[in-house]
């Protein structure tokens, strides 16, 4: 079977990149990227704003969506605003990403754009935040998308609960969150709680797997250490069937952040991300 709405993350494709300062970058060209994670199977693709960047310094945005198009990938991926919160004046480098991302969205249509938390350890302004949010869903939707915040233990917006809050209280029917079973099963959140969850607070989903427990500091551990999808720990098919049961249909990313993956060649890595992800759907529906 073909899963037509499986999406390669812009980490699952990336290379030996990583998110960390002057690390984040990949090095490998964007259309051997696309070209290879159509050909392992994905339909999805996500782009790193850095990487969209580095394209655009000799090449267009129509090319992109050329690139696309001609390799059949029908849902798009952008990331990663952070600093959205800041008051004006505050944030020169995170409007200079979000006018880029505008820009993406009008030209590539992606399903939505994915945002963060602040890592560092600021404290939560729920006020401040919920404009900020508001101010950011805002411009999205003007540009046609949705904007998925994304809820990760180690940072400021660390508990689903907490996330459903700056979402509900921004107010903004293009925002929602991005639920990813990592931080999930890394203690974000619990499958009870998801399961309460309203579809339309739902914009994007990733897959991803890993070790029961978690090794180091948080954030070391979620860039170094996940697996394949049915090559550690987490209930990856029980995640599916329950975001399912909520009327998800997918797109369902595949972020694969790990110290001995990246290093692979895309030709087994990317293919390996997909067929491994492709089979929790075989177990969900109860072929495997």
């Amino acid at each position: 079977m073909t899963y037509h709405d499986l999406l390669a993350t812009c980490w699952t494709t990336a290379g030996d990149a990583v998110p960390l300062p002057g690390r984040d970058a990949s090095p490998i060209p964007l259309p051997a990227r696309i070209e290879q994670a159509a050909r392992a199977g994905f339909t999805g693709f996500g782009l790193m704003h850095i990487d969209l960047e580095e394209f655009l310094r000799t090449s267009d945005l129509p090319t992109v969506r050329k690139i696309l198009d001609d390799n059949g990938i029908r849902h798009v991926e952008l990331e990663f605003l952070t600093d959205w919160w800041l008051d004006d004046g505050e944030r020169a480098e995170s409007d200079r990403v979000l006018a880029l991302l505008l820009e993406a969205s009008e030209a590539l249509a992606p399903h939505h754009v994915k945002i963060g938390p602040d890592i560092g350890g600021g404290p939560f302004d729920l006020d401040r935040y919920a404009a900020g949010f508001h101010r950011v869903c805002e411009a999205f939707a003007q540009a046609g998308t949705t904007v998925a915040v994304e809820f990760m233990p180690f940072s400021n917006i660390n508990t689903l609960a907490c996330a459903v809050e700056l979402v509900t209280t921004a107010g903004h029917p293009a925002g929602g969150l991005m639920v990813d079973l990592w931080h999930v099963e890394r203690g974000a959140a619990t499958f009870e709680e998801l399961a309460r969850l309203p579809l339309g607070l739902v914009k994007g989903v990733e897959l991803d797997d890993g070790a029961a427990q978690q090794v180091g500091d948080g954030y070391t551990d979620t860039v170094l250490r996940r697996r394949l999808c049915g090559q550690g720990d987490f209930r990856v098919v029980e995640f599916i069937n329950l975001l399912r049961d909520l009327g998800w249909a997918g797109p369902w990313g595949v972020e694969i952040l790990s110290e001995t993956y990246r290093v692979l060649p895309l030709e087994s890595a990317v293919p390996a991300a997909y067929a491994t992800a492709a089979r929790q759907f075989d177990a969900a529906d109860g072929r495997a």
